[in-house]
């Protein structure tokens, strides 16, 4: 496994953290087409919220972003590079997220994915998120994290 950290991002982490989002999406742009631009908006993202990358080697290869809204959090967006799968680094970024939720004082995260993948759903589910519902092609989920050992 490669040597990686998770730290808060930085205006100088825009253009390759917007380079991981659309290479982590990149597998859905030919069969959701109603995948909206999840890259746009990440600078004005890292002056508004909490938003945190993951290095390996030091170069950015992935990270997350996070609203918090007194003690709920949205989690807006996360990804992972797909050259970086399977090192685990989606599950560490997550549980990081969580770590850092509760140290803020949060006690739900919520989050909503698209319908059309699946995957995402199952690994939410298999980290302890529950779906709450759905409407057009989102799915909704939470995670108690109030309640949570993290």
């Amino acid at each position: 496994m490669s040597k990686w950290k998770i730290r808060r991002a930085n205006q100088q982490d825009v253009v390759a953290f917007v380079k991981s989002i659309d290479a982590a999406y990149s597998i859905y742009r030919t069969t959701i087409i109603d995948l909206p631009d999840v890259s746009d908006g990440v600078s004005e993202d890292i002056d508004q919220h909490f938003v945190w990358v993951v290095e390996v080697q030091k170069k950015v290869v992935g990270g997350a972003i996070l609203a918090i809204n007194g003690d709920i959090a949205h989690l807006k967006n996360i990804a992972i590079d797909p050259a970086f799968s399977g090192q685990g680094l989606g599950k560490a970024l997550i549980l990081f997220l969580e770590k850092e939720c509760k140290h803020q004082g949060v006690k739900d995260i919520r989050l909503s994915t698209h319908v059309d993948m699946p995957n995402n759903i199952k690994l939410y589910g298999h980290l302890g998120w529950k779906e709450t519902g759905r409407s057009g092609n989102k799915v909704h989920m939470t995670k108690d994290i109030y309640h949570s050992s993290v």
